[in-house]
């Protein structure tokens, strides 16, 4: 079985079916002990993160995107502080004088900043905090066949609807990932004490809603061999950068593209990834996205990644219950 294919297919549209790994067993031509042990060597190897959900924006809290200029010599030990904060979920030196980049989330705003107040104490450094303003494409899943990552076509970012109260346990075990056992949605019915029609009809309400952007496989793209990502950040005119966002994040090989606040001493408000494997064709791609977005001769600046301290899956859900578990402990 290609691994590859099997990985790419399943991003969207996982079945929400009693025996999952059965349905894409019979799309593949083959048996659902073999895609289970497919999917075991992927997360075995790290080129599988998870299979579950992604939130969209204000399903489950609060997130913002930080950046930090960190003396080269002590670059190591503030990214293990950094790594070390509940919420974390990606944290990556980029090529910049700003050269830490994590991304926080947590189910209250109040919350990330006391953290970062804490960082910044314990480190004596400043952090330059970016909220999210409008998402123009984030997390649709790409094709992973190519020298640069190829993605869905841009679709309208919908307010999430929140994750009820009742309903945050079984968010913390779909943000978490499902087993990989023949029945996964019964295995988490039966830790909830639910039924598995229930946990079903959660998941399609949340996916009907937007409250899930998508729910399936998310892959990890470094161990993948797109290795050389880029973040490229333009300076637009507030009244324009609606228009241009939604131009730039049509272009082939943009990942995500967002609005983002601008802050003292960082005048970008609008932003774009391409992840690709070569460093010459994520700059390719980029110049081409930015020309037919109108956005060439804008001020910008492109930050490719150089380490990766942390990436995993956004961590609204099962920050909050840790740090519920410690209060009660």
């Amino acid at each position: 079985m290609d691994r590859l294919t099997l990985l790419n297919r399943w991003q969207h549209g996982f079945p929400l079916d009693g025996r999952p790994f059965a349905r894409v067993a019979s799309a593949l031509g083959t048996d659902e002990i073999a895609v289970i042990a497919g999917f075991e060597a992927a997360r075995a190897e790290g080129s599988l993160s998870r299979i579950g959900g992604v939130w969209a924006a204000g399903a489950g809290g609060a997130a913002l995107l930080v950046a930090m200029a960190v003396p080269a010599d002590r670059l190591d030990a503030v990214a293990a502080q950094v790594d070390a904060l509940p919420g974390v979920n990606h944290n990556y030196e980029r090529e910049h004088r700003f050269n830490l980049w994590f991304v926080i989330t947590g189910t209250e705003g109040a919350t990330l900043h006391a953290r970062l107040d804490a960082l910044e104490h314990d480190t004596g450094l400043a952090t330059l905090r970016l909220p999210m303003q409008r998402v123009y494409r984030i997390d649709l899943g790409f094709d992973l066949r190519g020298a640069v990552a190829a993605t869905d076509r841009p679709h309208a970012e919908r307010r999430a609807a929140p994750v009820a109260e009742a309903e945050r346990p079984l968010a913390v075990l779909v943000e978490a990932g499902m087993p990989l056992v023949v029945r996964p949605y019964t295995a988490w019915a039966t830790q909830l004490g639910r039924d598995e029609a229930e946990v079903l009809a959660t998941i399609e309400r949340w996916l009907d809603r937007g409250t899930l952007r998508r729910f399936g496989v998310v892959v990890r793209h470094h161990e993948l061999g797109f290795d050389r990502n880029a973040m490229t950040v333009f300076d637009v005119p507030d009244d324009e950068v609606d228009a241009r966002g939604a131009a730039l994040a049509a272009q082939p090989g943009v990942t995500l593209c967002y609005r983002r606040a601008r802050a003292a001493g960082w005048p970008y408000n609008l932003y774009c990834m391409v992840h690709g494997r070569e460093r010459e064709a994520v700059r390719a791609t980029i110049a081409a996205a930015a020309r037919a977005a109108g956005l060439e001769h804008r001020p910008h600046e492109v930050l490719f990644s150089l380490r990766r301290f942390k990436q995993q899956g956004g961590s609204y859900f099962r920050s909050a219950q840790r740090v519920a578990d410690h209060e009660h402990a």
